[in-house]
């Protein structure tokens, strides 16, 4: 068997070998052995659904603005955003992130908590012999999302791709308002499940 793209089969093999089945019950003894703020960011993680290194520097931001008085330059209360796209640290040549539709109490919890380090994390976990799987959290979220009423095209938004068809790049409109319901929506379903 010959596939044009070599990561073509790559992608079919994860696709169907990614069950997130004890993904919660690693997120639960994971949990029971980090710091507070520490439990925040893994929230924080499966909430958002950002890579690692952008979800700690949007963490740590959060903290940064709120002790400054300008987390509003970042978190857009209207529409339960944080504008990720007003940081340079967020647009990169590649892996970018645009913006994160997540609750004002989450924000709130995370502004008034202590800054974050993964390594610190980390070392945590493996002390405890646990996996380091944040990383997962993302792709978990993906999954959720699309069965919770959010197309595939608004996920790649809300995880900082813009696709190269032409549907995504010419046609698709966002009624802000409307994706802020539907996304908050399915978050709540998502932490409900965690509990």
């Amino acid at each position: 068997m010959k596939w044009s793209k070599a990561d073509t089969f790559e992608s079919f093999i994860r696709i169907m070998n990614n069950d997130h089945g004890d993904l919660f019950e690693w997120h639960k003894k994971a949990t029971s052995v980090l710091n507070d703020n520490e439990k925040l960011y893994l929230q924080f993680m499966l909430m958002s659904g950002l890579r690692k290194n952008e979800g700690l520097q949007s963490f740590n931001l959060i903290i940064d603005l709120h002790r400054s008085g300008k987390l509003g330059n970042y978190f857009n209360e209207k529409l339960s955003m944080l504008e990720h796209y007003k940081f340079r640290q967020f647009l990169r040549r590649t892996k970018n992130a645009y913006i994160t539709i997540i609750s004002e109490n989450l924000v709130m919890q995370i502004a008034n908590s202590k800054l974050v380090s993964y390594p610190a994390i980390r070392k945590r976990l493996e002390r405890n012999n646990l996996r380091v799987r944040v990383e997962e959290l993302r792709s978990f979220f993906a999954s959720f999302m699309v069965r919770h009423n959010i197309i595939s095209e608004e996920v790649d938004l809300l995880q900082g791709r813009i696709p190269k068809s032409v549907f995504a790049r010419h046609y698709l409109k966002e009624n802000p308002t409307e994706l802020r319901d539907r996304t908050l929506k399915a978050i709540t379903q998502l932490e409900q499940t965690l509990n």
